[in-house]
């Protein structure tokens, strides 16, 4: 489990690195515009398997992705024009939005029983780039052990994968981040709110309202 603090000068290389390992099927943890997240190609089953080893996680609670632009978004997912709407409103942002799935070609894990798939427009540079130059969906899942707390601050992160056995490749250390909760989770097939997170209810009740749900 090897660290490199993030560091503006060195960002080019440490952007590389972080390439080469999603590339093989590696998982990093790296910061996210809420908490530290584990990244890897959404599209590998090698690497999405390691994923739920880390969090030892079970493969019927699926995992959001991350998603670089709303092209990618309509590739992968059913998008109405009133969904759609609510997306421009809140995208790139804290809400994880869950929609019926289009392309079903996804390892274990990433698509749930009844077709649904999370999706997630990042607001954080690093996460945006590496979605620009892979060209690929990403995990978008926190970085934690399943039950434990999601986390900002970087010690706490390290301290749950220390000594154990599945441990991601490359944590990219920002240090302690903004204090944050993890992304809003609403259902846009019935426009449920299914997690409180980091945009409130009244905020989403709000876009809803004015897109006249």
């Amino acid at each position: 489990m090897e660290k490199i603090e993030i560091s503006q000068k060195y960002l080019n290389k440490i952007l590389k690195k972080s390439i080469e390992i999603i590339k093989k099927g590696g998982v990093i943890v790296c910061p996210t515009d809420t908490v530290y997240g584990l990244i890897a190609d959404a599209t590998n089953e090698k690497a999405v398997k390691k994923v739920f080893q880390i969090k030892k996680r079970t493969f019927q609670k699926p995992i959001p992705i991350f998603v670089k632009d709303l092209k990618m978004a309509r590739s992968l997912a059913e998008i109405n024009k009133t969904q759609e709407k609510f997306l421009k409103k809140i995208w790139p942002g804290k809400v994880t939005v869950i929609l019926k799935v289009k392309n079903q070609k996804f390892p274990k894990g990433v698509v749930s029983v009844d077709k649904k798939i999370g999706l997630r427009i990042p607001n954080y540079k690093i996460i945006n780039q590496l979605l620009l130059i892979l060209k690929c969906p990403l995990t978008g899942t926190s970085a934690n052990i399943s039950g434990k707390k999601e986390s900002t601050k970087i010690k706490e992160v390290l301290d749950q994968f220390e000594g154990q056995k599945f441990q991601p490749d490359l944590i990219l250390d920002f240090g302690d981040l903004k204090s944050s909760l993890p992304s809003t989770a609403i259902d846009l097939t019935n426009f449920e709110i299914l997690r409180k997170g980091a945009i409130s209810k009244n905020e989403i009740y709000e876009i809803l309202a004015k897109i006249k749900i």
